[in-house]
């Protein structure tokens, strides 16, 4: 006798008995307990996840002849039942669309639709990737699906229902079939594992269930290619060897090395999956993956039931998450996401994924772009750290810690307990007087950002400086990052006393019409401002960059 794979063993034959789609099989058996059955049914969703197998339950409810009428529990012992489940029934006919797609096909099938059952309530048309049909061979279809004889029904079933034309559509009932979670798979395999005495291991179950990807067949084929090795116990380390899946302790080892900054290790570990018959593009999907469990372990906790993991996979995700913060893994889904394609198309597509993942692990070693525009123009470079996985993230958010230079005198001076008194040997004017040589003591990012700045007044050891109404730019970058504690750190060392920075726009020099109102700029003079600005220009010499968008607060 042949072998029965188990996709085809283990099929459901009731609606109780289909696998992740209880609302669909509970509006059917409604639909037949109050006899409201439609004469023509849409089953769509991906491969594998039970629209065949519910479009054959459906014609044995109506048809089965050890029941007086439409039944919800069709007995599966008659002949009826048996020859829909074989699809050898005379009155259940089941075509491909693929092969049958021909409008001469269909005119046929027309035909053929006027004639009764043979011995059945209800002759049945079961339709499979109905999205293959011609247009013609679907307009041909329409009157007979828009007003069939009392004896026909129809049950198309597709996984592309946007190839199906919107006539044909709004003629049926649809029915979206959903993808069925790892759960419910993971279920379902240690059923028949036991119904089929197979000895396995937990730690199979789980990650076989998530390679299924939502569909029932797959998750049984991929079992039944498990079986074919004739190993017992079924052990998880099967699927890195005869499934090429890749191994999460590898994975896991990868991640943990970019979190540890670890560039050697991240290397050796990226040789380790290869070695192992891995290829480039199934390293990305992994590591999407596993990351993705990472983000939700970090936002939610390592109990979450949004992520499918055992519980010693639970414990190193919890441990592996600490390594990272949400906007770094976010960072890195997203950046993978974009290289998978990449390193599928290229030629050397492992330089391509050891160069991007030491993007991710040497990450805070890159320049920001304070950093940057100090760097080109000669000034001091600071270092800033940022999460892990983002180049530059905390960039700016670091504050320089106030670190005065001065002479005894002014030290004392500074420190004077007396509120509101300031220097006797600092005002406005001498800052006025000596604001272009400040400037350039500032750095060349921060002079380009503070040469269209008027000192205007210094009380209390706050100085006040106005910028030009055109200047917002420059003002508003001045206020972000943190780049205004490092402004009052450098003044304080040219002035040689503490000082606090208060910036505002000086209404005064706005340029007035006869209404007394400023008149608005257009984009291309907000635009022009924006492209000319110093610091801007710097940024774009720098990186060798253009602007494709300006957008603003």
């Amino acid at each position: 006798m042949s072998y029965t794979v188990l996709a085809r063993k283990y099929r459901s034959q009731t609606f109780d008995d289909v696998i992740g789609q209880d609302p669909i099989a509970q509006t059917l058996k409604n639909a037949i307990k109050t006899d409201r059955v439609a004469h023509a049914y849409l089953f769509t969703g991906t491969r594998g996840v039970g629209k065949t197998t519910m479009a054959r339950i459906l014609a044995k409810a109506l048809n089965c002849l050890a029941a007086d009428a439409p039944t919800t529990e069709p007995c599966c012992k008659c002949d009826s039942c048996t020859a829909v489940n074989i699809g050898d029934d005379i009155d259940v006919i089941e075509i491909d669309g693929a092969s049958n797609n021909r409008v001469d096909e269909i005119r046929e099938l027309r035909e053929n639709a006027i004639y009764r059952p043979a011995r059945s309530r209800f002759k049945i048309y079961i339709i499979d990737e109905v999205h293959m049909l011609t247009v013609s061979a679907f307009n041909a279809l329409l009157k007979t699906l828009e007003e069939p004889p009392s004896h026909i029904k129809f049950i198309f079933a597709t996984t592309e229902p946007n190839k199906v034309i919107a006539t044909i559509q709004s003629r049926c009932q649809r029915f979206d079939f959903s993808t069925i979670g790892p759960a419910s798979i993971a279920k379902q395999l240690k059923f028949i594992l036991k119904q089929e005495k197979i000895k396995y291991e937990e730690d199979l179950i789980l990650p076989l269930a998530k390679m299924a990807n939502g569909s029932m067949r797959d998750g049984l084929s991929l079992l039944d290619r498990l079986i074919s090795a004739g190993i017992e116990p079924l052990s998880a380390s099967l699927l890195e060897q005869y499934l090429g899946c890749p191994n999460s302790e590898k994975i896991w080892n990868l991640i943990g090395h970019i979190g540890e900054s670890d560039a050697a290790g991240t290397l050796a570990a990226i040789e380790d999956l290869i070695s192992t018959g891995l290829g480039e593009v199934q390293i990305v999907d992994s590591l999407i993956d596993y990351m993705r469990d990472l983000m939700v372990v970090k936002s939610t906790g390592p109990d979450s039931q949004l992520v499918i993991l055992t519980e010693q996979q639970r414990k190193r995700a919890g441990e592996l998450a600490e390594k990272f913060d949400v906007a770094a893994l976010i960072y890195n889904i997203a950046t993978l996401e974009k290289l998978r394609w990449a390193v599928k198309n290229s030629d050397t597509s492992r330089a391509l994924l050891e160069a991007s993942l030491l993007r991710f692990t040497l990450s805070e070693h890159f320049l920001n772009v304070d950093e940057l525009l100090s760097h080109l123009k000669g000034g001091p470079r600071t270092v800033v750290s940022s999460p892990t996985g983002i180049p530059g993230a905390a960039a700016g958010k670091k504050k320089v810690p106030h670190a005065v230079s001065s002479t005894p005198a002014d030290e004392h001076q500074a420190t004077s307990d007396e509120p509101g008194k300031t220097s006797e040997f600092v005002d406005i004017r001498s800052i006025k007087d000596r604001w272009p040589s400040i400037l350039k003591l500032l750095g060349p990012a921060n002079m380009g950002l503070l040469s269209s700045a008027v000192p205007s007044r210094f009380e209390d050891g706050v100085l006040t400086l106005e910028f030009g109404p055109s200047n917002y730019v420059q003002k508003s970058m001045c206020e972000r990052n943190g780049r205004i504690e490092q402004i009052e750190t450098l003044l304080s060392e040219q002035i040689s006393m503490p000082v606090k920075l208060k910036l505002e726009t000086a209404a005064g020099r706005q340029t007035q019409t006869e209404s007394g109102a400023t008149p608005p700029k257009t984009g291309s003079q907000k635009r022009n401002e924006i492209i000319n600005d110093p610091a801007v220009k710097t940024v774009l010499m720098g990186l060798d960059a253009t602007i494709t968008g300006i957008e603003e607060d």
